[in-house]
């Protein structure tokens, strides 16, 4: 479908490796058209503070996103809730909230109640589906890469495009454009003023340190090229680190600092990574914060 190809195109735009472009290729034809198969026994749940509300059908009136989270890894740092409710706002307000998101979990063995009381501490009142048996992968057999387990789905359940808008914000232009039925075609992509960046440091390492107490890193970033340098956006891999940052364009020879901080939920051996999307030939540009919390 030529959505997905227009988006085919975004994300070569961001690669480097010939192999991953041509994987990239692989998956998408793969997945262009393919209609998701739902479980017989399907049910949503909403987990307030001292009840649940249960759904067992959802009606599709024009797309609907479907979003599956694995318990490879740290499942709370993939989840990302605080971003996607603030998503969900937007998309209700362009949609009229005819376009639902569906949420599907799939909890390491005894996991369910972590996964329930992360929900509730976070306060996130949208339906989701604990899919214990991993019933939704046994069935459609999402792609291994979790960059690709989030698709935007027609009224049909087919895919229309693929890829995750939280983590990617030309992923989220393009499915906000989709839904709101403009026409998408590579032409129509925005052309930017490129400009080139130069870095101190791409990577920190904060060491040991009390898991109770927040940790800070700064990253800075130089303007090498003759253009304004514009961050786009900035994402993170998990809602436990924060980016702040200046929204003004950085003239050419001057520089910009961007303050990570870290708050670690419990006590753990950590790598997490901040996205950088700016108008460079590089972008995005990921940068990486470790140390152990104790």
């Amino acid at each position: 479908m030529k959505y997905l190809y227009v988006f085919l195109c975004l994300l070569i735009f961001c690669m480097c490796s010939v192999p991953e472009r041509e994987s990239i290729v692989n998956l998408t034809k793969e997945w262009s058209g393919k209609q998701l198969l739902f479980p017989q026994e399907f049910v949503l749940d909403v987990y307030l503070d001292d009840s649940i509300i249960s759904y067992n059908k959802v009606e599709f009136q024009q797309n609907a996103i479907l979003i599956y989270i694995d318990s490879i890894g740290c499942m709370s740092c993939k989840m990302n809730l605080p971003e996607w409710a603030n998503f969900i706002i937007e998309l209700d307000s362009i949609s009229n909230k005819t376009v639902p998101c569906l949420f599907i979990f799939n909890p390491k063995k005894n996991g369910k109640e972590r996964v329930v009381s992360l929900l509730r501490r976070v306060h996130f009142s949208y339906p989701v589906c604990i899919d214990e048996k991993d019933s939704f992968n046994l069935l459609n057999k999402f792609p291994k890469d979790n960059r690709f387990q989030t698709f935007l789905l027609d009224k049909n359940k087919k895919v229309v495009a693929i890829g995750n808008p939280i983590n990617n914000p030309q992923t989220k232009e393009l499915y906000l454009r989709i839904i709101q039925g403009e026409q998408i075609s590579q032409g129509k992509e925005s052309k930017q003023i490129m400009t080139e960046v130069g870095m101190d440091a791409t990577s920190v390492t904060l060491g040991s340190f009390d898991w109770h107490k927040e940790q800070k890193a700064t990253f800075t970033l130089k303007n090498t090229g003759g253009s304004p340098l514009v961050i786009q956006d900035v994402t993170t891999s998990c809602g436990c680190t924060t980016v702040s940052y200046s929204k003004e364009p950085v003239r050419p020879g001057k520089e910009i600092t961007l303050e990570a901080v870290y708050k670690a939920e419990h006590p753990e051996h950590f790598s997490k990574t901040v996205t950088v999307y700016c108008n460079t030939a590089s972008s995005p540009i990921r940068l990486s914060l470790s140390g152990d919390a104790k």
